[in-house]
């Protein structure tokens, strides 16, 4: 019994939920486009069907970085939706250290994969890849040496 109102509930949803028709958005060229960001970095990225290249800034991906395990979390979005080497991707970024840029970069790639093929929503969502890291450093206040380092108290 337990199971039918199951049913009946999941086909109530789905009558009242219609579900979210994406489209594919490429230009002229066969590039999508998309912005990714993490912390204070920008990155502005376009992807189109090649054989793997990633460029950031007129440089390679691997000398811009400069570490193994930056490169890695920047392509990780294509290990997800198992499209490794089949993109080109020419990406711009500013603000920010190393670290944060392979996250917007990362971030960005996602969002530009599912601009070219919505099928790929799923997987990048299930992999938290299209969730924005909106952590920032906090700002430091008047009065104190950083955020929330107070100075340290001397009775003499």
């Amino acid at each position: 019994m337990s199971s039918i109102i199951k049913e009946k509930i999941i086909e109530i949803k789905e009558a009242v939920e219609p579900a979210i028709v994406r489209e594919k958005k490429v230009d002229a060229q066969g590039r999508a486009y998309a912005t990714g960001k993490r912390k204070n970095a920008v990155a502005r990225v376009w992807i189109k069907k090649g054989t793997g290249k990633i460029k950031i800034n007129e440089q390679d991906a691997k000398i811009y970085l400069g570490r193994e395990i930056l490169f890695n979390i920047a392509k990780a979005p294509f290990g997800a939706v198992k499209s490794e080497n089949k993109f080109d991707v020419i990406a711009t970024i500013a603000g920010g250290g190393k670290s944060g840029q392979a996250g917007a970069l990362s971030n960005g790639i996602s969002k530009a994969l599912v601009a070219f093929d919505p099928i790929t929503h799923k997987a990048l969502r299930v992999g938290g890849f299209l969730t924005r890291d909106s952590r920032v450093v906090e700002r430091k206040k008047y009065g104190l040496k950083k955020a929330r380092k107070a100075q340290t108290y001397r009775k003499r």
